[in-house]
């Protein structure tokens, strides 16, 4: 899985971007939050990023920091909201301002987001108290906690990885559920999940 890009940007045609590494240029796709962080065409860039993979393509997605990844890569996860649409709420609004709308149960402020209405708003919120996990439940319901409880988690690190290989999210979701709770990293989760769904 790719990670990270640091190359030259080459073309900036929101929300695509092609950045140059080495020779080789990486079609990219970004939300305006992080084209508006980058610099000029010609301008060193380093992006963390998310590899999708399906049967027709390979989607690379880009963004300025790790936050903003952990966000998208759990909005992938609800029901409804694909990658183009994970975007576009990332686009139109910051993380923090995401988890605080997702907080105060702002409908409203979710349904101003192109192309989410009253229902899909209400299942954002659902949704992401519940894949926030327990520093939801917990109270700490603050950008810093939350980031650190996702990026922290292995369980959640494993799901990415396995919705990158191609796994639809329910797939991936069901397999990391079979999992042991006691694994110690993402990639004993990830063994022990692909050897669950070979063995069905």
């Amino acid at each position: 899985m790719i990670g990270r890009i640091v190359g030259t940007l080459v073309e900036k045609t929101p929300p695509e971007l092609l950045v140059d590494v080495n020779g080789v240029g990486y079609e990219i796709s970004a939300s305006m939050t992080t084209i508006y962080d980058l610099p000029q065409s010609g301008g060193l860039v380093t992006l963390f990023t998310h590899l999708i993979v399906k049967e027709d393509s390979h989607t690379l997605f880009g963004f300025a920091d790790k936050n903003e990844r952990a966000l998208f890569r759990i909005l992938i996860k609800v029901n409804g909201i694909g990658p183009k649409m994970a975007l576009a709420i990332l686009s139109s609004m910051s993380s923090d301002e995401l988890i605080s709308n997702v907080q105060d149960s702002d409908v409203t402020a979710l349904t101003r987001i192109p192309g989410v209405g009253k229902k899909t708003a209400e299942r954002l919120i659902i949704e992401l108290r519940d894949k926030l996990g327990q520093a939801a439940k917990n109270d700490l319901f603050s950008t810093p906690a939350v980031l650190r409880q996702v990026q922290a988690d292995p369980r959640q690190e494993a799901e990415a990885a396995l919705i990158s290989l191609g796994y639809k999210p329910q797939e991936a979701a069901k397999a990391i559920a079979g999992v042991p709770v006691d694994a110690a990293n993402s990639e004993d989760v990830i063994r022990a999940a692909l050897k669950g769904m070979l063995r069905k």
